[in-house]
């Protein structure tokens, strides 16, 4: 009975989920779709503990709802970290090698934002430290003095 009760309302969501992951997946390069959710909840976890605001609340809006899950159970850290300094956090984490989770991370961030769209991830990266552009597959551009 509630078996039943699960399963109606989070099959599009699971549908979507599975997308997202084969976006990932194939993005990434990674041999299994098991591969491919690691490195997606790794780096939405830590996204999550990096936004703030609306623009957490519109991302998790625009995501799968496994997804968003992941991105907003997440409690945000009181100090932001650059992007570089994101990836060496997620590295420490998952216990794998800085390389490795650079590849994870832009992999993942290029699927969320294809779901978040450009003005969405304008916004995102304006509220982020420096370093994140080249994660979501943007060129880092910077202010003249």
């Amino acid at each position: 009975m509630s078996s039943d009760r699960h399963a109606s309302p989070q099959q599009p969501y699971g549908t979507a989920y599975e997308q997202m992951l084969e976006k990932v997946r194939y993005e990434g390069a990674y041999p299994t779709r098991e591969r491919a959710d690691e490195a997606v909840r790794l780096v939405l976890a830590g996204l999550g503990r990096q936004l703030t605001g609306d623009e957490r609340v519109d991302l998790a809006r625009c995501l799968p709802l496994e997804a968003a899950r992941v991105l907003t159970a997440q409690i945000p850290d009181t100090q932001p970290l650059t992007g570089w300094a994101f990836v060496k956090d997620l590295a420490a984490r998952a216990g794998a090698s800085q390389a490795t989770t650079r590849w994870d991370t832009g992999s993942v961030l290029s699927a969320v934002a294809a779901y978040a769209g450009p003005d969405l991830i304008t916004r995102i990266l304006k509220q982020l430290p420096t370093g994140y552009a080249l994660l979501f597959g943007r060129a880092e551009l910077m202010q003249a003095a």
